[in-house]
Order: C-alpha cells, then sequence, then structure tokens
C-alpha cells in the first residue's frame, strides 16, 4: 500500500511515520512537509540506532509544500492519505478555518479519485459533553465552542461533500505522549510548589496516549469502513480530572506541591495578556483566547465504543504510563 501522511514533523504525524517506517505493509510513504530539512534532521535523530535515511531508500518521497496549498505533483497516486496536519492554536478565527478548512479541501483535491482519506480532527468539533450526559456520542448535535473547534467541524463537512464515502473522519480527545512539546507547561507548572487549575468545580475529560491513537488510525487503515457513517470519537482507558492531570504529572517528575482553583476570570485575562504580547504567546500557546474558551465547560468526555467495536480496536495504554513517557522524552531533550 501506497500512503500520504500529512503532519510528519509535528505530534501525532511523528509518532505515526516511525510506525510505518518498519511496517512492511506500505511499500512508499509520501510525506508532504513545509520543511523537509526538519523532517530529515528528525528522522535522522530519532532512527540513529536502527537506520539512516540512506538504508531507507526510495521507501519515502518527501515533497515539498508551502502554505496550506498541498500542491501535490501528479504522479503521486497513494491509495490512503492520512491527514494529521493542522492548526492547534491561534489567534484569529481566519487562521483557524484557512489551514484546517481551506488547507484540508486544498489536499482533498490534490487526492486521485482512488484514494481513501483518513482526517484526524478532534472531539473540539462536537464540543463538550451534552448537558445532563455523561458522554459525547456520534448521536449528539455538534456544538463547538472555540474558533479552533469549529474549523475543525466546518472542515469535517467540506471533505464530506469531495470525498463522500472515501472519508473517514476521527475525533480524539486530549492527546498524550512522547513528541508532545505543547505539554512542557504542564510539567513546569507541576514542578510549582503551588498549582492551579480552573474553575471551582472539578473538570472531567477524556483523553488518550498517542500510541494508542496511533494503533488506531493503523487499524482504519487496513480495515473496510462501514457504509454509514459519522465522526467516530476516540477514547483512551477511562477518563481523568483536571486535578488528576496535575497530580499524575507532579507525581512522575517527582515534584511536591498542592493545587488550587482559579477563577476563570482570571484565567480569561491571563489569556487576554499573553495574546497581546509575542513572546509570551509563542510560549504558552495553549492559554490563547481561544483554547481557552475550552477551559470552561467542566465535563470534555466522549464515548468511543463505536469505533472499537467498528475496527475490533481497544486502547492499551495507561495514563500514568502515558505521562511518564511523555516527561522522560522531554526531559532527555533538556525541555523540562
Amino acid at each position: 500500500m501506497e500512503l500520504l501522511l500529512t503532519g510528519a514533523t509535528g505530534f501525532v504525524g511523528r509518532n505515526l511515520l516511525l510506525r510505518l517506517i518498519p511496517d512492511a505493509r506500505f511499500s512508499r510513504i509520501i510525506l508532504p512537509v513545509r520543511d523537509p530539512e526538519k523532517l530529515k534532521m528528525q528522522l535522522s535523530m530519532e532512527l540513529r540506532d536502527a537506520m539512516t535515511m540512506d538504508q531507507l531508500g526510495d521507501r519515502l518521497q518527501i515533497v515539498k509544500v508551502s502554505g496550506d496549498a498541498w500542491e501535490i505533483p501528479g504522479r503521486v497516486r497513494p491509495d490512503l492519505a492520512i491527514h494529521a496536519a493542522g492548526r492547534l492554536f491561534g489567534r484569529e478565527r481566519e487562521g483557524y478555518f484557512q489551514t484546517n478548512m481551506q488547507g484540508s479541501l486544498n489536499l482533498a483535491r490534490q487526492l486521485p479519485e482512488i484514494t481513501r482519506m483518513i482526517v484526524l480532527s478532534s472531539l473540539a468539533a462536537g464540543g463538550p459533553t451534552p448537558k445532563g450526559k455523561e458522554s459525547r456520542s456520534m448521536d449528539h448535535d455538534d456544538a463547538p465552542f472555540s474558533f479552533y473547534g469549529a474549523s475543525k467541524l466546518a472542515m469535517e463537512k467540506r471533505l464530506q461533500e469531495k470525498l463522500g464515502s472515501r472519508l473517514l473522519i476521527l475525533r480524539p480527545p486530549m492527546v498524550l505522549g512522547a513528541r508532545d512539546t505543547a505539554t512542557v507547561p504542564l510539567f513546569q507548572m507541576a514542578k510549582g510548589v503551588v498549582r492551579v487549575k480552573p474553575g471551582f468545580q472539578p473538570k472531567q475529560y477524556s483523553w488518550i496516549a498517542v500510541d494508542d491513537l496511533c494503533d488506531a488510525l493503523l487499524a482504519a487503515a487496513m480495515s473496510q469502513w462501514p457504509d454509514d457513517r459519522k465522526p467516530f470519537y476516540l477514547t483512551g482507558s477511562g477518563s481523568i480530572t483536571d486535578t488528576m492531570l496535575l497530580a499524575t504529572a507532579a507525581e512522575v517528575i517527582a515534584a511536591r506541591g498542592i493545587t488550587l482553583p482559579l477563577p476563570h476570570a482570571v484565567i480569561q485575562g491571563v489569556s487576554i495578556l499573553l495574546d497581546s504580547i509575542p513572546a509570551l504567546r509563542e510560549a504558552v500557546p495553549s492559554l490563547g483566547r481561544d483554547r481557552v474558551r475550552e477551559i470552561l465547560p467542566n465535563r470534555w468526555v466522549c464515548d468511543g465504543s463505536e469505533f472499537a467495536k467498528a475496527f475490533d480496536w481497544k486502547p492499551r495504554r495507561g495514563f500514568a504510563e502515558t505521562l511518564k513517557a511523555t516527561a522522560e522524552w522531554l526531559k532527555n531533550r533538556d525541555k523540562i
């Protein structure tokens, strides 16, 4: 099978690529990236004990693209595309929609008629758990809470119009694991004597380990897809609270401290300040005003049972072991 993978220099895409390289089922892996040298440097660091770029030969085809145009050479004819690239953080609505909706549609237009596409969306496209419900399911109406979530939902709808039955949409919740530099602020906070959580009520979240997400993507890649399907939610093993997230992050790095609640209004004020100072905005992108909107609801729990049943998949990684692996990877690269 020939596979096209976007987002190979990012978090999920990079983890998936490392899984694909030794997998003989994929005869060629096409990698459209904005910065080919960055990808080559990452691969040389990750694979130095196993193989070199020269040993990979023609199996990896790196294609340089610019912006959100996704100009793929006409000779590229993959059997399957996995679209893991996208904008996670930003200041303006237009930036999210340009990358997540229009960029994804540009990519879909480049693909041959033979190509199936798996797109990595987000629980944010559906929104928080509906009031009075234990979890969000495929049957609930979508109600995104942020520009990010709205852009992912718009992406899904445009791709469905373009690709029809050749499209499979996956909506993971919070993704954790090695190579996730977005968790640096979490571990930095966990090191402190006093840690803060948003709001006075406990917040409940679904989550998934990046290794389990990669397993799910591979299971979907090698399976027949249901004819009548909505976007599938994915979940890891159980849900977590915001206090549990901070406490476990502290535990895996042997830190001690206490967690105190902070009013939502204070966090919203901090996000406005961070957005106004470029250096701070780049240091803590997850606290931008748009993504802080997603902090306000108390429940982001989804039901992944439909995907598990349809693709004979289940999560295998525990929460503490996933955060430990994340911390170890960051420590080994002097990021925390």
